[in-house]
């Protein structure tokens, strides 16, 4: 930190980023989509990485990241699934 100014504009847009992920991560649990059931919930990482490589990087078309962002989601229900029922034949 050079100047108490500069470190203000930081903290601030850092704060401004961090409540438009938790506004968009808020709204995602409210939001009923008909394969919201087998998919975990948009987390703030995940939104924030779909942010950046939807605006900032273009190397991939937006189709093509929104579908592996679906795959990973549906992907990792499939392990929760597994693993708590794995855990549950565990358990004495």
């Amino acid at each position: 930190m050079r100047r108490y100014t500069s470190w203000t504009r930081w903290v601030t847009l850092a704060m401004l980023a961090h409540a438009f992920l938790a506004v968009l991560r808020a709204g995602e649990d409210t939001g009923a989509r008909s394969d919201a059931a087998e998919m975990v919930p948009l987390s703030c990482n995940e939104i924030q990485r779909l942010f950046m490589t939807l605006v900032a990087d273009r190397v991939h078309h937006a189709d093509h990241r929104l579908s592996w962002s679906q795959w990973r989601r549906r992907h990792q229900a499939r392990a929760r699934r597994a693993h708590y029922r794995h855990r549950q034949v565990a358990q004495p």
